[in-house]
């Protein structure tokens, strides 16, 4: 299996144990459908077994592992409606995170959506100049990719609402590392092109929530939502 960071004595080892191995799912590190026993988990992150059970216990209620026996469990893996339903949450639910943005945002709130988008445009510049196909292309892509995720957590954060955030950080677990994937995949082809249609996108968002526009901020954002869930969804089922 996996070795996962160890972890450190504290009073709040279980949510320790569920952060790491929510984040071991989240990521790909714990593959989906593959199966793990408490006593491997708890020797990987370096702690006891009793607050791992602690942590299987909450993400079994997350529905992002399955008890297969009584010290084991399987990493959830999902069928296609699942994965659609899940997606379509998602969607609306950022399109709602869209539209309290522009609404309750801070000032400060958006000058850091903004300074997140320009840096994402001056990476952007920069990978004009490489050659195409390269690894120096490669990397400063993922970069921008992750500028944009950032971008997305501003938003989610700008909406003002503890639920809705709450809600967001159960959905965003099913399929984050496939929607990473789906994204690379994506633009590994007509890379520039790809990522300039994103940025785009990014970018009109971030207009309409500075200029206080809810419903075309969340018209714009569940349009490009939906967008990468359906990309994600088209990756995932291909065979």
């Amino acid at each position: 299996m996996a070795q996962l960071p160890h972890l450190t004595m504290s009073a709040t080892l279980g949510d320790q144990a569920y952060t790491a191995i929510r984040e071991a799912i989240v990521s790909g590190v714990l593959e989906r459908g593959q199966k793990v026993t408490e006593r491997g988990l708890a020797e990987s992150l370096g702690i006891s077994a009793t607050p791992v059970r602690e942590a299987l216990r909450r993400l079994e209620q997350d529905r992002l592992v399955e008890r297969t026996g009584p010290r084991s469990v399987r990493i959830a893996k999902f069928a296609e409606e699942e994965l659609r339903e899940f997606t379509m949450i998602g969607d609306t639910l950022r399109a709602l995170a869209a539209r309290l943005a522009a609404e309750k945002s801070t000032a400060a709130q958006r000058r850091e959506m903004s300074a997140v988008l320009d840096e994402a445009d001056r990476l952007r510049g920069a990978a004009r100049e490489c050659e195409p196909g390269s690894e120096e292309e490669r990397k400063l892509i993922e970069e921008i990719l992750a500028h944009m995720r950032r971008f997305h957590a501003l938003v989610d954060e700008a909406s003002g609402n503890s639920t809705l955030l709450q809600m967001l950080h159960m959905v965003d677990a099913f399929g984050a590392d496939e929607r990473r994937s789906s994204v690379l995949s994506e633009v590994s082809g007509a890379r520039r092109a790809a990522v300039d249609e994103r940025y785009g996108q990014h970018r009109a968002i971030y207009d309409a929530i500075a200029s206080g526009a809810g419903e075309r901020a969340a018209a714009l954002m569940i349009a490009h939502s939906r967008s990468s869930s359906d990309s994600l969804i088209t990756a995932r089922f291909a065979d």
